[in-house]
This record gives C-alpha cells, sequence and structure tokens, in this order.
C-alpha cells in the first residue's frame, strides 16, 4: 500500500517537472511581436534575422532576442543658446521628430532596424550634438530681427542637414521646429520700447496727415466757395450794368440828353442810397455832395472825406436847388 502510494507521488511530481521543462521551452521557442515594433534576433552572438508584428518562433538556447525597436514617430526636445549676427545670445527650444528608418536595405544589414541598434547607442544624444552644431552655424549669419522673421526657413534648413546625418545611423528626421525663443530680460525691454515707439511715431504721421488733409479739404472747400462768390459778385455787377443801361436807354426815349440822363441816373442813385443810409443807422461817415449840378467832383470829394479819418462827418455845404 504504501509503496503505491510513493509511486503515484513519484509520478505527479515526474509529471509536473515535465510540463515546467515544456513550458519553459515553449516559452523560448514562441514569442509574438507587437505591432509598430520589430525584434532583432541573434544566433550565438550573432546577428541572425529582423522580424515583424506578428507570432514567431525561435531556437531555445541558440537564438535570442537581442533587442525590439519601436517604428512609431518620437519627440524631443532640446534647449539650445546661440548668438545672432548682431551679439545677442538667446535661448532656442528645438522639438525634433523623427523614427528608425522604415527603408530594408538590400540587405538586412544595411536596413534601418539593423543600423539604428548596432551603430549608434545614444541616438538622442547624438541628433541633439547635430541640431546643436547646425543651429551654432546658421544663425550667426541672422541678426535678431531676422532669426524671428526666418526661424521656418532656419529650422528647414537644419532639419535638411541633421537628417543627411542621422539617416548613415538609421533613423529618419520627420521635422525640426524651432517652438520658442527666448531673449534676455534687457533685450526683450529695449524692443518693447522700440515698437512702443514705432507705434507711436506711426500715430503722430497718422495724425498729421489727417490733418494735412482737413486742411486741403478746408482750403479746396474754401476756394471753391469764394471762386462761386466771385462769379455771383460778377453776375451782380453785369446785371446791375444791364439794368443801368436799360434805364439809361429808357430815360434817353424821352427826348432828355446824354448828359442829363446821366446826372438824372447819379442823383436818382445817390437819394436811394441815402435812404438805405438812413435807414440803417449804423454808419459813423456822411459824405453829401457840394453840388449836384456838378456830378463829377462826388468822387473827388468822397476820397478827400476817406482821406480826413474815418469817423468824421462831412455835412451838405450847399441845399439841394
Amino acid at each position: 500500500m504504501l509503496y503505491a502510494i510513493f509511486n503515484l507521488f513519484g509520478g505527479l511530481i515526474g509529471l509536473v517537472l515535465i510540463l515546467l521543462v515544456i513550458a519553459a521551452l515553449t516559452g523560448n521557442v514562441f514569442f509574438v511581436v507587437k505591432q509598430q515594433h520589430a525584434v532583432i534576433i541573434e544566433r550565438l552572438g550573432k546577428f541572425h534575422r529582423i522580424v515583424g508584428a506578428g507570432f514567431h518562433a525561435k531556437i531555445p538556447f541558440i537564438d535570442r532576442k537581442a533587442a525590439t525597436v519601436s517604428l512609431r514617430t518620437m519627440k524631443n526636445g532640446f534647449d539650445i543658446d546661440v548668438k545672432t549676427e548682431d551679439n545677442v545670445t538667446i535661448g532656442l527650444e528645438v522639438s525634433a521628430q523623427y523614427h528608425v528608418s522604415y527603408d530594408m536595405g538590400s540587405s538586412p544589414a544595411d536596413s534601418g532596424v539593423y543600423k539604428s541598434y548596432y551603430m549608434l547607442q545614444q541616438p538622442v544624444a547624438q541628433m541633439r550634438d547635430f541640431i546643436t552644431d547646425a543651429l551654432r552655424s546658421s544663425i550667426p549669419v541672422y541678426t535678431l530681427d531676422e532669426v524671428f522673421a526666418k526661424k521656418d526657413d532656419i529650422a528647414k534648413d537644419v532639419n535638411a542637414t541633421v537628417s543627411e546625418q542621422m539617416d548613415a545611423y538609421g533613423f529618419t528626421l520627420v521635422s525640426t521646429l524651432i517652438t520658442k525663443i527666448a531673449l534676455p530680460a534687457e533685450v526683450e525691454d529695449s524692443m518693447n520700447q522700440i515698437n512702443a515707439a514705432q507705434r507711436t511715431k506711426a500715430a503722430a504721421q497718422d495724425l498729421a496727415e489727417a490733418d494735412r488733409i482737413r486742411r486741403v479739404t478746408e482750403a479746396k472747400a474754401e476756394a471753391e466757395a469764394m471762386e462761386k462768390a466771385g462769379e455771383g459778385i460778377a453776375n451782380q455787377r453785369k446785371a446791375i450794368a444791364l439794368g443801368i443801361k436799360d434805364s439809361l436807354e429808357t430815360i434817353q426815349e424821352t427826348g432828355v440828353g446824354n448828359d442829363e440822363a446821366n446826372q438824372l441816373f447819379m442823383f436818382t442813385q445817390w437819394t436811394e442810397m441815402m435812404s438805405e443810409f438812413a435807414k440803417s443807422g449804423k454808419a459813423a461817415t456822411v459824405v453829401l455832395p457840394t453840388d449836384f449840378r456838378d456830378s463829377t467832383s462826388m468822387f473827388e470829394q468822397i476820397i478827400t472825406a476817406d482821406q480826413a479819418g474815418e469817423g468824421i462827418k462831412v455835412p451838405a455845404v450847399d441845399p439841394v436847388e
């Protein structure tokens, strides 16, 4: 009875050991590679092959998974100090997107996966050095203002240069972006003051231009108004002249001579003027002819009175007969 029990326990232990051995061998034989990954298989320490995503098998204790390489795009940021052409030290924040090259090459040893694992031990540090060198070679040919204006062009040139260098190590540089340009505090304050002064200058120029336009517009309007006023005065005088001509012709039709007609017309005009003068009551000087029969002396008397000074009354000397 005891012998049978020992045989049973011994069989169970042996079965467990066999299962453990099988499990260990199976785990070392079969493996799964996830999507967007590649596994490098070495045989007895030497490169053997590269396998992609899926279910695979290898020889236990002879083959081993040397590395699992991610094929996804990765991102790293760097802080780099550079100097511009006008001797301003600025800090650049650079973002680089990269991935292991998908190129399989003519042989596995020429593939991006092989190069990324066997040719470069610290790819991120090496890429940083390449980008730093490229930026410190390109930035010094630009002034500070040009760096801001041509930031994207500079990044594209750096990306093209570093891509060629990283390709030799099995990496593809997707893009290089300059995400921030940090300035020294005193330089930033100076730039803000310059910008404020430029805006003030532009505002002053705009105000001056607006004032000039206003003045020109007003001058044009005044000139046009004066022109219209002159035309009105000319038309008025023309109408007066035509009226005088018609009046003289009417008087002459009654048989009165030219001299008498002129004197009669001037007397009529004078009486109308005196009537208006009396109605207004605002004039300070009264000029009366000494003799209405000698109308040619009227203008000489007006000139004499004007020369005598403003505000002087010149009363009539002789009454009208």
